[in-house]
């Protein structure tokens, strides 16, 4: 099965977050297996209900935890939160990987 990989860093108010999201909705619906990491302004979006709403259909949801501690946002089960080096290992192990800003 194909793997995309996808980060926003933009926030949720910016097109390019959607786009994103929207990348991510058309990639499941073809049977793709995608990992989302939400890093700089995008940590603000997680619990954006579009984005949330994926992860029923198999998105895998990422969050970096500094990013959310920066911005005085919770860290809890809305995504799973960890550091950069699940970016590089996401990169590593997906066919494509996209990047929104």
């Amino acid at each position: 099965m194909a793997k995309l990989g996808i980060l926003i860093s933009c926030g949720p108010d910016r097109p390019a977050f959607r786009h994103g999201v929207q990348l991510a909705r058309a990639a499941l619906g073809r049977g793709v297996d995608v990992y989302l990491y939400c890093l700089d302004d995008a940590v603000a979006g997680v619990r954006d209900p579009d984005l949330q709403g994926l992860k029923p259909r198999g998105l895998k949801l990422y969050a970096c935890a500094f990013g959310a501690q920066q911005r005085g946002l919770p860290v809890d089960d809305s995504a799973a939160y960890a550091g950069l080096t699940v970016v590089s290992d996401l990169v590593a192990a997906t066919d494509r990987f996209v990047s929104f800003n």
